[in-house]
């Protein structure tokens, strides 16, 4: 009985320090910039002079969350007081964001609004949501309804009414030559039937401005507070929500890409992309 008990208890410390590592993981980063390759916690000093960093993503890639993470941790772990800013949520869903990090809503029930939400899967998604609530980090609904940006890709922003433009206005298609090819690469990959393209682009846009401004909102009403914005490759690069930002404020903040050899590396973007790119996912 002895040996049974000292065994267990080995594999349960053997478990505890396992979860402890990987807690304390941190990934490698290149800094576009300096030109040189450090990990997340050595550029801790540089990222925590920003009120707002992007970290971007693909969706359906679990790696890609797990270094968001370790970017929310580290800043967490050195003081900074830090919120995170989600693409997957609408802002008008924010009191169960609420409720999910106060712990006063079950996992089945908060799946359902994630579901309402969110057509990704939860499962790629359950470690930043879990992080946030174990550590009571505030998360912040950034989205708009997606009847709002289905009804200004099929007939344009024009075709919305005060009530729908809500802080939004003048949205247009007009954006420089980099992130114009992004959308027409977008659009190209897209099942859109007779989808008017500047439409299209004018959705893009409106995603881009709602959650910019979204973030700002949080940042005016929490001047202490650092927003962590989790969102896709697409709208986390400068021409996107940073450059909507930068029409708004002249709060500082930073771009994290994640490494796609080919599409996202050091040979593909520079700095007016973004400013670092994680490496190794």
């Amino acid at each position: 009985m002895k040996r049974i008990f000292t065994i267990i208890l080995s594999v349960v410390v053997l478990f505890g320090v396992l979860e402890a590592v990987q807690a304390h993981l941190t990934h490698r980063i290149y800094d576009l910039q300096n030109n040189k390759e450090l990990v997340i916690s050595d550029a801790i000093s540089d990222l925590k002079k920003n009120r707002i960093i992007l970290v971007g993503e693909h969706h359906s890639n679990i790696n890609h969350h797990e270094a968001q993470v370790d970017v929310i941790r580290t800043l967490k772990e050195s003081g900074t007081q830090v919120a995170i800013g989600l693409e997957m949520f609408r802002s008008d869903s924010q009191q169960t964001l609420d409720r999910w990090v106060a712990g006063n809503i079950d996992e089945k029930d908060f799946l359902e609004i994630f579901y309402d939400n969110w057509g990704y899967s939860w499962e790629n998604y359950r470690v930043i949501f879990d992080y946030a609530r174990k550590k009571k980090i505030p998360l912040i609904g950034l989205n708009v309804s997606r009847d709002i940006t289905r009804q200004v890709s099929r007939q344009g922003f024009k075709s919305l009414n005060k009530e729908q433009k809500g802080k939004l206005s003048n949205i247009a298609c007009r954006v420089d030559k980099e992130y114009m090819d992004y959308i027409k690469k977008a659009f190209g990959g897209h099942t859109h039937g007779k989808l008017n393209f500047t439409y299209f682009c004018e959705a893009q846009l409106v995603w881009d401005t709602v959650m910019a401004i979204n973030a700002l909102d949080y940042l005016n009403k929490n001047p202490n507070a650092m927003v962590v914005v989790l969102t896709g490759t697409g709208h986390a690069q400068k021409n996107a929500i940073p450059r909507q930002i930068r029409k708004r404020s002249e709060v500082s903040h930073a771009v994290i890409l994640p490494e796609i050899k080919g599409v996202i590396d050091s040979e593909t973007i520079d700095q007016s992309d973004a400013d670092y790119i994680m490496l190794g996912l």
